[in-house]
């Protein structure tokens, strides 16, 4: 029985195991066991019941102890735990901070009227309000090789004639130095905190592992109690809010979000907190990391758990699409029907978005399988050009098969076909490589050229495939072309749908998804129009209707 089990499916009974499995977790993170009798010795209560008069209270300081050198920036009076706000408050800089130094935030919760420092009953957390990045190499103009666009200027010169100094920021202008591959000190423009409204009873027996490092109890006669479950939301931080800190910053903008939180979405945002603070003690960067957290920002439970369905199944996908293709072209012996071209565009479309991910300095669990993909389309171009590689001398040579009648009459049509597309692609390619030399700006001239060739790749790639539907529609079938991976790859499409409305990317990307969905109707179509023919020879030499070879035997 298992030896008549396909590799298929095996791989996806172990993904039906996986999903469960994972499930099951995600069901033990939300679900807390709650105390059975309130009464009981083993009940520990909340303090917030007793509807106590809280105060918020804020300070900055260099060390991240609550000892000394500390200076209050913000102080919420009559702080209500259900009530959320948000306030935006200036904070100036240490002179030890200016000078690439970090500083920390002593967020304190306490009784209202009571010093947070002589408060037995308050609750605290350090949170770091600096960070260190490597800062992006500059930009410039490769035409004029000004730094800035002449939008940027007029905001720069009102903004000097309002404050009268220059802004922070910009350059040698602001003070700061001259591009290094050295972390520099960047200010986080958010605190984002969060109190446990609930007013929950644990079980002493059940106490969650991952809410114990927050808790802090105190007896109070014969209960147990556990004050205000404070948390610092650290996934709100992100690239896109952080401002470059120079020797000018004298004083910065930090705008403290609050909102209450349930239990079972405080256990769940430590555990992913933790899971990226992980990947960054691995090796990860700020800007690795942000991805990961672009996830959970600003998106409820519900769309995390489709995300999480979306993309198991787009990895499952993924899986069998590539194990059917690499099957597919192990066995191809012909280019009947196939455009050539097509496949040689794959493969550059594949090594230019591997150079673009890597001058963008993109994560190794994007590039790998990039470069990965870009070998397998370069193992690809040889099978269809039928290409050998002969070693003379130490010395490669490269010896071109010859196409018989069949491979030579599709050759002509997608000739033919890439004939018509040249017309429309190369001055559409040319035009966005000029505009883009003329009024953006680039690190280099490779920078320039590797964005061009990928925003050509994004725009126009998928008129690439049309030169396949010519070939089909002039040989008037589609048995020849790799139907397995095919629809493996277009239910990755339709997934990337989901996708584009649920993770944030480039608008070029985003288009990029749904430009896919019309070719691929575009094949269906022709795979309705064109049906196989049951008596042709297929693209591994056998007809459907051959009968199998039967060996002969005496009677």
């Amino acid at each position: 029985m298992f030896l008549k089990t396909s590799f298929t499916t095996l791989i996806v009974g172990v993904f039906v195991v996986y999903v469960l499995h994972t499930c099951w977790v995600m069901y033990g993170i939300v679900y807390t066991k709650p105390c059975d009798s309130p009464k009981g010795d083993n009940c520990i209560t909340p303090f917030l019941a007793g509807n106590p008069k809280l105060q918020l209270s804020i300070y900055a300081s260099v060390k991240p102890s609550a000892e000394g050198g500390h200076t209050l920036i913000h102080r919420e009076e009559n702080f209500d735990v259900n009530s959320k706000f948000e306030r935006i408050v200036n904070v100036s800089l240490p002179k030890k901070t200016r000078n690439n130094g970090t500083l920390y935030g002593l967020i304190f919760v306490h009784q209202a009227g009571l010093n947070p420092w002589q408060d037995p009953r308050q609750v605290h957390l350090v949170a770091q309000l600096t960070t260190y990045m490597v800062p992006k190499p500059p930009e410039i103009s490769l035409i004029s090789g000004e730094d800035q666009t002449l939008d940027e200027k007029q905001e720069e010169q009102k903004k000097t004639k309002r404050d009268g100094k220059p802004a922070a920021g910009t350059g040698a202008k602001g003070g700061t130095s001259a591009s290094s591959d050295h972390p520099v000190s960047h200010w986080r423009s958010r605190l984002t905190l969060n109190i446990v409204g609930d007013h929950f009873l644990f079980d002493r027996e059940y106490l969650p592992s991952d809410v114990h490092r927050y808790l802090r109890v105190f007896q109070n006669g014969k209960k147990m109690v556990y004050l205000p479950l404070l948390f610092v939301d650290e996934l709100s931080n992100r690239v896109k809010d952080l401002v470059e800190i120079n020797s000018t910053s004298t004083e910065l903008p930090l705008t403290v979000s609050y909102d209450s939180i349930s239990l079972g979405r405080l256990r769940f945002w430590i555990h992913m907190q933790d899971a990226v603070y992980s990947l960054q003690q691995f090796g990860f960067t700020e800007k690795d990391a942000d991805e990961i957290k672009g996830i959970f920002v600003d998106t409820n439970l519900y769309f995390l758990a489709l995300t999480f369905f979306v993309a198991a199944f787009h990895l499952l996908f993924d899986f069998l699409a590539f194990k059917n293709d690499i099957s597919f072209w192990k066995q191809k012996k012909s280019m009947v029907g196939m455009s050539s071209k097509a496949v040689l565009w794959r493969c550059f479309s594949t090594i230019v978005i591997f150079l673009y991910l890597f001058d963008e300095q993109t994560s190794l669990l994007v590039l790998i399988p990039a470069g990965i993909g870009s070998i397998i389309e370069v193992w690809k171009v040889k099978k269809a050009f039928k290409i050998q590689v002969v070693w003379k001398g130490g010395k490669p040579t490269f010896v071109f098969g010859k196409l018989d009648e069949s491979e030579r009459r599709t050759e002509e049509y997608d000739t033919l076909a890439m004939k018509y597309l040249s017309y429309l692609l190369y001055p559409l390619c040319i035009g966005g490589a000029v505009y883009a030399l003329v009024f953006l700006r680039y690190k280099s001239w490779y920078s320039w050229l590797i964005n061009s060739l990928v925003n050509g790749v994004y725009a126009f790639g998928f008129l690439f495939m049309l030169p396949q539907l010519f070939v089909n529609y002039k040989l008037k079938s589609v048995a020849h072309l790799p139907w397995k991976a095919f629809m493996y790859k277009a239910f990755n499409t339709f997934i990337d749908d989901v996708f584009a409305f649920i993770i944030t990317m480039p608008t070029s990307h985003r288009l990029a998804c749904f430009r896919d969905d019309v070719v691929f109707l575009i094949y269906l179509y022709q795979r309705w129009l064109y049906p196989v023919d049951r008596t042709r020879v297929n693209e591994y030499g056998i007809s459907y209707d051959e009968k199998p070879k039967e060996k002969t035997h005496k009677d």
